[in-house]
C-alpha cells in the first residue's frame, strides 16, 4: 500500500479538482470514502463506472436533508483525519457541516475546501469554470499564437495543477503540522491562488524584462524557433525544446543545419525567419523519420502523440505510465515510491454501492445500520 496507508478521508462527492484531490491520495493509500447524496443515488443521474477520476474510493449514498443523515456524517468525521469538499462557499455551513461544526466534533480534523475563486473576496460567491480561474490571473492570457485569442489549455492549469494538486499538497501538509500541534484546521484551495502560484517563474521573468505580454513572443510560448512544435510531412507533429546552447548546437548538427542565420540563437528578432525555416525543414520528413533520427538524443526532441498513441510508446510501456483497469486505459498512480507503492485501491464506485459496507467497516452496528436503511437515511 502507498504512504498514506492508516489516513481516514471523507470526501464530499463534486466536480473536477476535489475528485482529482481524492484520486490521488487515494492511489497514495489513503482510505477515502465518497459522500454521495441518496438524491442521485435513486435518480441514477451519474454512472461513475468508466470514469478513472473517480477511482479508488468507496460510496455512501446519503440524504444530506435529514437531521438523521448530518448525524450519521458526523460520526464518520470523528474518525476521520480529513475532509475534502467543493462546494460553493456556505453550502456546507447550510448543510450543518462548516468548519466550526466539524472540527468541534473532532479538532484535529484538516478541512480541505476547494472552490475557484476561493472562499473570500468579491467573486466568492460567483458561478465559474476553469477558463475563467485561469484568465484572472494573467495565465491564460499568456497562451496561444501570436495575433490569434487566448488558447485555452484545456483545464490542466486551473482544475488540476492550480486547484486539485493545490489542495492535495495544502491537506497533507496540514496533516503533517496537525502530528505536533493537535489541532486541525481549514485548507482555503482555491484555483486563481494556485493558478498564480504556477505563474510565479513568469512574473519573475516578467520583472526582469524578459517576459512580454504579447503571446507568442517569447522563449517559452512557441516565439522561439527552437521551442515550438512543427509539422511533418504525413500530417503529424514533433515537439522540439532546444534551449540549452549544447542542446540546440545538437540539434542543427543532427537536422544538418549550417545556415549562419542559426548561430544568433538568443536574437527575438531573428526567430520568426528562422521559425519558417525549420517549418520547412520538418515538412520533408514524416514523424517518424523525425523519431529515428532525433530522439532517444539530447536535441530535445519528442514526438506529438494523440491519447491512442501515448499508452503504446515504449518508454510509457517500460515504465507503466498507463494502465488498463476496468477495460478503461488510465494514467497510473504517480508519484513512484520505491518502498511503499502507490497503487489503486478500488474500481470507480456508483453511488451508494457500499454504504452498508462502509458503515459497518466505521463501526455502525447491524441493527443501526438496518434503521439508517429502513429510514430512507442511506
Amino acid at each position: 500500500m502507498g504512504p498514506l496507508q492508516g489516513i481516514k478521508i471523507v470526501e464530499f462527492a463534486g466536480l473536477g479538482p476535489a475528485p482529482f484531490c481524492a484520486m490521488m491520495l487515494s492511489d497514495l493509500g489513503a482510505e477515502i470514502i465518497r459522500i454521495d447524496r441518496k438524491a442521485r443515488q435513486v435518480e441514477s443521474i451519474t454512472n461513475r463506472k468508466g470514469n478513472p477520476v473517480e477511482r479508488g474510493r468507496r460510496s455512501l449514498a446519503v440524504d444530506l436533508k435529514s437531521p438523521a443523515g448530518i448525524t450519521l456524517v458526523l460520526r464518520l468525521l470523528e474518525q476521520a483525519d480529513a475532509l475534502l469538499e467543493g462546494f460553493r462557499p456556505g453550502v456546507m455551513e447550510r448543510l450543518g457541516l462548516g468548519p466550526d461544526v466539524c472540527l468541534q466534533r473532532n479538532p484535529r480534523l484538516v478541512y480541505g475546501r476547494m472552490t475557484g475563486w476561493g472562499q473570500t473576496g468579491p467573486l466568492a460567491h460567483a458561478a465559474g469554470h476553469d477558463i475563467n480561474y485561469i484568465a484572472l490571473t494573467g495565465a491564460l492570457h499568456a497562451m496561444g499564437r501570436a495575433g490569434e485569442p487566448p488558447a485555452p489549455p484545456l483545464n490542466l492549469v486551473g482544475d488540476y495543477g492550480g486547484g486539485g494538486m493545490l489542495l492535495a499538497m495544502g491537506v497533507l501538509a496540514a496533516l503533517l503540522e496537525t502530528r505536533s500541534s493537535g489541532k486541525g484546521q481549514v485548507v482555503d484551495a482555491a484555483m486563481t491562488d494556485g493558478t498564480a502560484s504556477l505563474m510565479t517563474m513568469f512574473y519573475g521573468m516578467k520583472a526582469a524584462n524578459f517576459w512580454s505580454d504579447k503571446r507568442g513572443s517569447n522563449l517559452l510560448d512557441g516565439g522561439a524557433h527552437f521551442y515550438d512544435t512543427y509539422a511533418c510531412s504525413d500530417g503529424r507533429f514533433i515537439a522540439i525544446g532546444a534551449i540549452e546552447p549544447q542542446f540546440y548546437a545538437l540539434l542543427l548538427e543532427k537536422c544538418g543545419i549550417v545556415d549562419s542565420a542559426f548561430e544568433k540563437q538568443m536574437n527575438p528578432a531573428g526567430w520568426p525567419e528562422l521559425k519558417d525555416k525549420l517549418s520547412a525543414l520538418f515538412k520533408t520528413r514524416s514523424r517518424a523519420q523525425w523519431c529515428e533520427l532525433l530522439e532517444g538524443t539530447d536535441a530535445c526532441f519528442a514526438p506529438v502523440l494523440d491519447m491512442e498513441e501515448a499508452p503504446q510508446h515504449p518508454h510509457n510501456r517500460a515504465r507503466q505510465t498507463f494502465i488498463t483497469r476496468d477495460g478503461v486505459v488510465q494514467p497510473a498512480p504517480a508519484p513512484r515510491f520505491s518502498r511503499t507503492v502507490a497503487e489503486i485501491q478500488h474500481s470507480p464506485a456508483q453511488p451508494g454501492e457500499h454504504s452498508l459496507q462502509i458503515l459497518r467497516d466505521w463501526g455502525f452496528s447491524a441493527d443501526e445500520c438496518k434503521s439508517l436503511q429502513a429510514d430512507n437515511v442511506i
